[in-house]
């Protein structure tokens, strides 16, 4: 194994690991606490080649539906299946979408970065959004109320976060991971 293939490996497993440990650190901001599992998601796909961070998303839920206690629902397939697992699911189009609009080889100013992680987010609360109000016979209003609304400011956070991060470091990280590829 050449030294990109176990690089990416090892980014793939931290950035599952970082998605995880996300899930259970709280930041207690009224009217509801904000966990950093999503901002390391935004992270991964903004940051990322999409193959490595599509890969990572993919053994966070893996992981997770096994019945590893990983997600902020606790494991298995009964988190997933339960009122909040449609945003678990929306994890894997978000960055899919980041990385579709972020391709390796080309700069994109900060803004972009700012809007990759917008729609990166809608990725995330489309699934969301659906499953709850489908799985509580919600209406949308209540719905929206539920599951968006008291999320607005904390996810707002979460993209300047991930997209400055994602901006200030993104050229060394893609080049780090690709040089060497066979």
């Amino acid at each position: 194994m050449n030294r990109t293939k176990i690089l990416k490996t090892v980014t793939i497993a931290l950035f599952a690991a970082l998605t995880a440990v996300g899930a259970f650190i709280k930041i207690p901001i009224p009217p509801v606490p904000i966990t950093l599992q999503t901002l390391f998601t935004l992270i991964s796909g903004l940051l990322l080649p999409l193959s490595v961070s599509v890969s990572s998303i993919l053994v966070y839920l893996f992981l997770g539906i096994i019945g590893l206690p990983i997600f902020t629902s606790g494991g298995g397939i009964a988190a997933v299946t339960g009122p909040t697992g449609g945003y678990l699911i929306g994890l894997l189009p978000a960055v899919i979408v980041a990385g579709i609009m972020l391709k390796k080889d080309k700069k994109y100013p900060f803004w972009y970065f700012l809007l990759a992680s917008f729609l990166a987010n809608v990725a995330i609360y489309i699934p969301g959004l659906f499953w709850l109000g489908y799985s509580r016979h919600l209406t949308i209003a209540k719905t929206l109320s539920a599951g968006l609304v008291p999320f607005i400011v904390g996810d707002v956070l979460k993209m300047i976060v991930s997209a400055t991060v994602s901006y200030k470091l993104r050229g060394q990280v893609v080049k780090l991971l690709e040089e060497n590829e066979e």
